[in-house]
């Protein structure tokens, strides 16, 4: 069997203009603080980073200022989806914390769902039931 090239989501980076603002809203809708916080040389928190879900993957926060020269602050471009048990339940409580509906709950077919948002901070988070995640976790 052929190695393949992409082994698999290893971070993902979320920026925003106040990482301790967006620290503070991640960690309140994770249950959970950052693992690891960084401060630059003039003491502000410019990286927080959380291990989330099965596979403890990385959702970094990061100072806008650090982005690459060709991001834009609006939303848009590629979406990540985290998988939730409950998508009716997680955008409610997402839309509850002050992110605004980017994609609504679409029915993709197969069990298969996705909705998204834009967080506080103009970062675009997708969220998904994927029915494959499930059968991969309990074979």
């Amino acid at each position: 069997m052929k190695k393949q090239t992409l082994r698999g989501f290893a971070t993902i980076s979320y920026w925003a203009d106040d990482v301790e603002a967006a620290k503070k809203w991640y960690a309140e809708l994770l249950g959970m603080q950052p693992y690891f916080e960084r401060q630059g040389p003039d003491g502000r928190l410019v990286y927080a980073e959380f291990r989330v879900g099965d596979y403890q993957h990385e959702l970094g926060l990061i100072d806008r200022r650090f982005a690459p020269a060709r991001s834009t602050a609006a939303p848009g471009g590629a979406i990540m989806y985290w998988h939730v048990d409950d998508i009716e339940a997680a955008q409610e409580q997402l839309k509850s914390m002050g992110a605004e509906e980017y994609e609504p709950v679409t029915h993709r077919g197969q069990g298969f769902v996705t909705a998204s948002v834009t967080d506080p901070f103009g970062n675009v988070l997708g969220i998904m039931y994927n029915p494959h995640d499930l059968d991969m976790l309990n074979p």
